[in-house]
């Protein structure tokens, strides 16, 4: 089972990804994860990346469609994989198909979540970190037991300078104007399905196994 995940940044992608990979047993291939590792380690795409993601801008494709060929091509993808946050555009939309169609396979399904924009903005700007540790909370819907101390090490919770509420509103901006398009690209293919993100989280993921059995059983 080959899938995609789509929907704008604070849509939920991520922690429903986690719980598909889990059933289905298949990587959880996030873009995301792998930019803020090359960016850790200060790589020479690290770095190129680092520029884009601090001004609250979309990676460019050709840095960020080298990443997903070579990970594809990991053992661990032969019985499927699950992509978070790419494809972002058209044209690494059609990267994509050439590198499944190179390995014989397809996209089975692209999945699509819908919130509302202030709900993101709300989302997004009250995500907390801890430095210590990386437990993530949120003023509004996972606040810790004490304001700015993490519950698990103590550590100091602080906000990502890409979470403020400007260069949050440029990375909704950016995906409105460049990756919504890409509901149409797959909607023609007829592999698109659009799930509310604005639910509980355990009927979100209910919603989209349902989709998921339409493929499985």
């Amino acid at each position: 089972m080959n899938i995609i995940f789509m929907g704008p940044p604070g849509a939920g992608k991520g922690t429903q990804a986690e719980r598909i990979v889990e059933y289905y047993n298949i990587p959880h291939i996030s873009t995301g994860d792998a930019f803020r590792a090359a960016m850790k380690q200060g790589t020479p795409l690290g770095i190129e990346a680092k520029r884009y993601v601090d001004q609250g801008l979309l990676v460019p494709d050709e840095i960020t469609i080298g990443i997903v060929r070579e990970r594809l091509q990991e053992q661990d993808c032969e019985p499927g994989f699950l992509l978070d946050g790419f494809p972002r555009t058209i044209s690494q939309a059609e990267a994509l198909s050439g590198i499944v169609q190179a390995m014989n396979r397809k996209i089975d399904f692209c999945i699509d979540l819908l919130v509302d924009r202030n709900l993101l903005l709300a989302r997004l700007t009250g995500r907390r970190i801890c430095k210590s540790c990386g437990a993530t909370y949120h003023v509004m819907f996972n606040s810790p037991k004490e304001e700015g101390i993490c519950d698990k090490c103590s550590g100091e919770l602080y906000q990502r300078s890409d979470d403020t509420e400007e260069k949050v509103g440029t990375r909704l901006d950016e995906y409105l104007n460049k990756t919504a398009p890409l509901l149409d690209y797959y909607r023609t293919k007829g592999i698109l399905r659009q799930v509310n993100g604005e639910q509980d989280i355990d009927v979100v993921s209910a919603n989209i196994q349902s989709v998921l059995r339409g493929l499985t059983e």
